[in-house]
């Protein structure tokens, strides 16, 4: 680095710092060089670092401080009307875990912004059926010289997004796992989905649960969970795994996260690693004693019995869960699947009834 800074100096060395457990969020909004109105704020179920296109995520957003929904409309803003966007624009923002809440947040509370694109993204089809809205229409009509004025001018001047009504939407990516055996079903920043569905309700656990189920997994109500997690991760992983103990599950953990479910006053049947000796997880699942598997990658390249266990999971086509985010929301939507929560719904129906109770 010194001998770089030496021979570069009219060439400055960036250095990246890697945000740790941060929650993504995609902002999607339209502009005409003046006015903007923002589509929809999606907070992403998987932590960021996976690409946007194979994480899960839901308009609006759950658990986000209002403080820093605002600093990323005004930061939406500002982008709009400096880069002089007139159409559409997507910006996707990053923000470590703990912010705003009870000063615990082990990083600075900021709002980064991680990129700004001024065109469109894959999530506009997303949020036009999600508030009614023709998001493309109207930019392809605002880039022919027309104004944002002309569309939503009660956006404008009460300065909102646009209106979701009392529902949630989950987008959730298809993988085709299934069409090819042996893959390792690892997210990272490498796209891998084929696809994408979505699932709609008054409340986030059953809105989740029925986009998994239309992305062909589908959440078990009962059983038993494996859990093996990063030490990074442990300290997060007693929580969930209370919830589903809570919800009537067993729970199965190699030596290292059973240690802290037990510290914790959990109980758990232990197993070995697939390197340790027999019965290992994998040999439970063949048995069909899992229903359901969250399981963390140690970085780029896992070990062999990650890959081991991710695989014999494809073959019977268990649920595999890879982030503790995404373990939280599979946890909500259990619940709501236990309560019995899961009812159809027509868009065109929910936007109608949103129609009418606008004043």
């Amino acid at each position: 680095m010194k001998q770089a800074v030496e021979y570069s100096q009219d060439r400055p060395v960036l250095i990246d710092k890697f945000l740790e457990d941060a929650i993504e969020v995609d902002v999607d909004a339209l502009s005409d060089g003046e006015d903007v109105v923002i589509g929809g704020i999606m907070q992403h179920i998987e932590e960021a670092g996976i690409h946007s296109g194979d994480s899960s995520c839901v308009l609006p957003a759950v658990d986000i401080p209002e403080a820093q929904l605002n600093v990323m409309r005004d930061y939406t803003f500002k982008l709009a009307r400096a880069l002089r966007v007139i159409g559409l624009m997507n910006v996707q923002f990053a923000i470590p875990r703990g912010n705003g809440k009870s000063g615990n947040g082990h990083q600075e509370a900021k709002v980064y912004v991680l990129e700004v694109n001024p065109r469109a993204s894959r999530t506009v089809p997303y949020v036009s059926k999600a508030t009614g809205v023709p998001m493309a229409k109207i930019a392809a009509r605002l880039m022919t010289g027309r104004k944002l004025r002309e569309f939503l001018p009660e956006y404008i001047e009460q300065a909102k997004d646009l209106d979701t009504g009392r529902n949630y939407f989950v987008k959730s990516p298809v993988f085709p796992w299934s069409k090819f055996p042996g893959v390792d079903t690892v997210l990272g920043p490498e796209m891998r989905s084929t696809g994408e569905v979505m699932g709609v309700a008054d409340n986030f656990g059953e809105a989740f649960a029925k986009a998994q189920l239309a992305a062909g997994q589908k959440l078990p109500t009962q059983g038993t969970v494996f859990i093996s997690v990063t030490d990074h991760d442990k300290p997060g992983v007693v929580e969930v795994a209370r919830r589903f103990v809570d919800m009537g599950f067993r729970l199965v953990a190699t030596h290292g996260t059973a240690d802290k479910l037990e510290e914790a006053g959990l109980a758990v049947d232990r197993v070995y690693k697939v390197k340790e000796g027999r019965p290992n997880a994998v040999d439970l699942i063949k048995a069909d004693r899992i229903q359901l598997i969250i399981n963390t990658p140690h970085g780029p390249d896992p070990y062999f019995d990650e890959k081991a266990i991710r695989r014999a999971a494809v073959s019977s086509r268990i649920p595999t869960i890879t982030t503790l985010s995404a373990a939280r929301a599979a946890a909500e939507g259990i619940a709501a699947l236990q309560r019995g929560e899961v009812r159809v719904q027509a868009l065109q129906a929910l936007h109608a009834e949103r129609r009418v109770s606008q004043p």
